[in-house]
């Protein structure tokens, strides 16, 4: 009888420390008597029955590179589960390679492909998944973050101070537009770490409806806020989620001459999300906040930042290096489990320990996805965010001469500024929107 083998691939977007996943378990799987197999390009070329897009991976090969950004394999957003066709020819491959494990790297789209590779297998091939994404989002036990997301992070964090600084120099404002589709974790820990100005991310509007006009409020009493300390630089963060906040109508209907094109394009990419890449998110608000600050006698600069590619493929920090050994390690020990004969499993580590989570407790059955882990905006952690950074407060309306000076910076009454901005902080509704702490600690 055939050798069985041990699969490896990799979906979803980059994320620091996905080669340390890959060389811990090629290390370990081969310590264990296995020859391990890794798939290129996720499912992409299974799903399309090539068996010829793989490397057989050895000890020397990967011995050093989880110290190394990228993927070793490479990774796709391909969707195995779209077809039969599809899925036939994963498993196909799968057993004409005698993969009898298997390891997964990747977000929960992979996850829900890697739990139907178990499923239609009937587990005959284990599956253990890796989770991945610098936006840390999924739900794994207590605050243990995804790997990559601490390595995202610190390079964003470096990246902002020096934006802060070349803000402070030239007097201008910058708009950066942080990773992070379905919560703000990515955008709140850099702003936070490297005292932005303000951020603003989905969770802080509590799922109630978001508008784009909203946004460029919140922004232009931010810079309002600024102006009478006489401070005319800053740095914004915005989680790109807010575009999914907004949604494809609020995007469109934000546009007065209706040329959203000029912005990119509304498409979804295999798993039915927006693709916000192909959306100038950045510009589009610099444009809005140009025109409402133009409109109020107000002239800057303004320059629009997008924050994510630059850190996807990062060199890992000794937390994700040290992280991703754990994970790929944990992968095949799971694997070689009586548990892996029962139930293909999402690989978590709590305080130090080995937590394999069953396929079915994570992910939903009718969406196939796990549940998104928000941002807690009730904690003292995101309390302790807000109380450093500088916009608009309620506090800011309820004092005369704080409102009277903002007021005048606007060439606004103070009635007409709070009819303007009150709704920002909670004070009334949205005007017509087509109408048009401290305040020295952060930049």
């Amino acid at each position: 009888m055939a050798q069985e083998r041990l699969g490896i691939l990799v979906g979803g977007g980059p994320a620091p420390g996905i080669n340390g996943v890959i060389g811990a378990a090629t290390i370990e799987g081969v310590s264990q008597g296995y020859e391990v197999i890794g798939f290129r390009d996720g499912f992409k070329w299974l799903a399309q029955g090539d068996a010829e897009n793989y490397s057989k991976l050895s000890i020397e090969g990967v011995k050093d590179i989880h110290l190394r950004g990228g993927s070793v394999l490479g990774t796709a957003r391909t969707n195995p589960t779209k077809s039969a066709a599809s899925m036939k020819n994963v498993l196909e491959i799968l057993r004409g390679w005698n993969i009898g494990a298997l390891v997964t790297i990747g977000g929960d789209d992979t996850a829900f492909s890697a739990s139907r590779v178990y499923k239609e297998a009937n587990g005959a091939i284990g599956v253990a998944h890796v989770p991945k994404t610098i936006d840390n989002d999924l739900p794994l036990p207590g605050s243990t973050p995804t790997f990559g997301f601490e390595t995202a992070r610190h390079h964003g964090v470096a990246i902002v101070r020096n934006l802060a600084e070349d803000a402070r120099t030239t007097s201008r404002w910058y708009i950066i537009i942080s990773m992070g589709r379905a919560a703000g974790h990515l955008a709140l820990g850099i702003g936070k770490a490297a005292a932005a100005t303000l951020t603003i991310i989905p969770e802080e509007f509590r799922g109630r409806p978001v508008t784009f006009n909203e946004v460029c409020d919140i922004l232009v009493g931010s810079i309002i806020k600024r102006r009478a300390t006489g401070n005319h630089f800053g740095v914004a963060v915005l989680a790109e989620g807010l575009l999914e906040s907004i949604g494809e109508k609020g995007l469109m209907g934000a546009v007065e001459d209706g040329r959203f094109d000029r912005y990119g394009q509304v498409s979804r990419d295999d798993h039915g999300h927006l693709r916000l890449g192909d959306i100038d998110f950045g510009r589009m608000i610099t444009d809005m906040l140009g025109e409402r600050l133009e409109k109020l006698g107000l002239k800057m600069s303004l320059v629009a930042k997008d924050l994510g590619y630059e850190l996807r493929c990062a060199d890992p920090i000794p937390f994700d290096a040290e992280y991703t050994r754990d994970l790929g390690y944990a992968a095949v020990k799971f694997l070689r489990s009586e548990d892996a004969a029962r139930h293909g499993a999402i690989i978590s580590f709590v305080g130090g320990k080995m937590m394999p989570l069953p396929f079915d407790q994570l992910l939903n059955p009718a969406t196939g996805r796990m549940q998104v882990r928000k941002v807690n905006v009730d904690a003292e952690a995101y309390e302790c965010a807000r109380r450093y950074m500088i916009r608009l407060e309620p506090e800011d309306f309820d004092n005369s001469v704080r409102l009277s000076r903002f007021a005048a910076t606007a060439n606004m009454t103070p009635e007409q500024f709070r009819e303007r901005f009150g709704y920002t902080v909670g004070l009334s509704s949205s005007p017509t929107a087509s109408k048009q702490p401290n305040e020295t600690v952060n930049a």
